[in-house]
C-alpha cells in the first residue's frame, strides 16, 4: 500500500503525518521518522480496519507549496 506523507523538522526531531489518517509520529532522523509511521499505521489499521480502504483509494496527483503572508 502507498500512503502520501507531510514531513517538516521542528527544532531537532523530524514530525511526520500521513494525510489520510492523521497518523503523526516522529524520530530524530528521517528514516526513523518513517519507520515509525510504518509501524504505527500498522497498529492503527488494526484497530481502524476500515481505514485501509480509504487509504487504497487516494492517490496523489501533486503538491502544492501555499505561502501565506
Amino acid at each position: 500500500m502507498e500512503i502520501q506523507a507531510v514531513i517538516w523538522k521542528e527544532e531537532d526531531m523530524f514530525i511526520i503525518k500521513e494525510v489520510v489518517t492523521g497518523v503523526t509520529t516522529q524520530g530524530k532522523t528521517i528514516e526513523e521518522a518513517l519507520e515509525n509511521l510504518k509501524e504505527a499505521l500498522q497498529l492503527y489499521l488494526e484497530e481502524v480496519p476500515e481505514a485501509r480502504e480509504e487509504l487504497s483509494k487516494r492517490r496523489a496527483v501533486g503538491t502544492i507549496y501555499v505561502e501565506i503572508t
